[in-house]
């Protein structure tokens, strides 16, 4: 198939993008102590320079004591981080590149190291980290506010540093989206309750607090997911009904586009509703927002595997293809195979189909 409505130009408020190709976020960890090298840089540039449309970065952490579990994983405050961050977004415009920082507070989820800890206790609603198993403390009141007030003051710093846009880590089981899953959400205070609505509040007042801090016309995303790394097959919203007051109730609050995380793109999300739209494509038409896709693009197999070490073949595009002429969704999230090669999005735009590089695992030792 035609390859040109992939590369067709994006326009939404004040973000102009040359196509519709977006590197997705990766956790790297190679920001050592959190501050993001040149080599960072260079590995965000040689992409810009490579036709990606829109560079979503690694998570990096807002200034709350445990948002990270890991020292390597850049963080988004402090004088030598956004120093850091400053020369990412230099490099990546000197190519004429679009970028945004994706925002991140992973909450109650453990260390990847057994020899460091976060300075301070891990955040959560209600000292769960998946349901019935205790870990993290209640978030009080003041420390919720605390929280907020970080997503806030980050987004103010990345619009002051020159970034286009900011993006908000709200899936795969981290803070925000612990506050929306019933499963570690047991709070009786306003950020609680018993339907997704309710829950949702955290997300909204942090989208708020960022709308606030940055203007109406600054592109705010928020990544969702309905699957959680503590639960492949959990689904929060049952139904397109509660789906739409879900999501309705983040772009009310502020959310621009909406950055839909599958472990397939293709797999519908309401097999029992006959449709084959997936998240994205629901998402678009629930709240008639701009919605990205993600999800094992361009590659054989899903990428939780992927990263636990099964190899990934390069895979047809054709299917992504017709979703996106149909309209189903705007623009595309790229991972693994953006991480693997910078010149991936070159190639496919130039039909160089046969120099496409399948995934190995090795790939995340390195900044390539």
């Amino acid at each position: 198939m035609s390859v040109s409505s992939l590369f067709s130009p994006f326009r939404h408020k004040s973000l102009s993008l040359p196509n519709r190709i977006v590197m997705a976020p990766m956790t790297r960890s190679h920001s050592p102590g959190g501050v993001p090298t040149a080599e960072v840089a260079s590995y965000y540039r040689r992409r810009a320079a490579a036709d990606v449309g829109l560079i979503v970065s690694e998570g990096t952490g807002v200034n709350r004591p445990a948002s990270l579990n890991d020292p390597d994983v850049p963080r988004f405050h402090g004088e030598k981080e956004l120093a850091g961050w400053q020369r990412v977004i230099d490099e990546v415009h000197a190519v004429g590149g679009v970028m945004a920082p994706q925002l991140w507070h992973v909450g109650a989820v453990r260390t990847r190291s057994e020899s460091w800890s976060p300075p301070g206790p891990y955040d959560s609603p209600s000292g769960l980290s998946r349901p019935g198993k205790s870990f993290g403390q209640p978030m009080a009141d003041h420390e919720v506010a605390d929280a907020i007030q970080a997503f806030a003051t980050a987004a103010a710093d990345a619009q002051r540093l020159g970034f286009e846009a900011v993006e908000l880590h709200g899936a795969h089981g981290y803070l925000i989206d612990q506050f929306f899953w019933e499963g570690t959400n047991e709070r009786a205070d306003p950020y609680g309750g018993p339907s997704l609505v309710e829950r949702s509040r955290f997300a909204a007042d942090i989208l708020k607090a960022v709308r606030a801090a940055v203007g109406p016309d600054y592109p705010i995303i928020i990544r969702l997911s309905q699957w959680k790394q503590q639960d492949y097959a959990v689904r929060m919203a049952q139904s397109p009904a509660e789906m739409q007051q879900w999501l309705r109730t983040l772009v009310d609050a502020g959310a621009d586009i909406l950055h839909c995380s599958q472990r397939r793109f293709w797999e519908p999300e309401f097999e029992e509703d006959g449709s084959d739209l997936n998240f994205a494509g629901w998402a678009k038409k629930l709240t008639g927002q701009p919605t990205i896709t993600v999800g094992s693009v361009g590659l054989s197999g899903e990428f939780i595997a992927a990263f636990g070490g099964e190899g990934s073949e390069p895979a047809s595009l054709d299917e992504l293809l017709r979703r996106l002429d149909r309209g189903d969704f705007d623009l595309v999230g790229v991972g693994r195979a953006l991480l693997q090669d910078p010149d991936w999005a070159t190639k496919v735009k130039e039909g160089r189909n046969d120099e496409l590089q399948p995934f190995r695992r090795e790939a995340l030792a390195t900044l390539s």
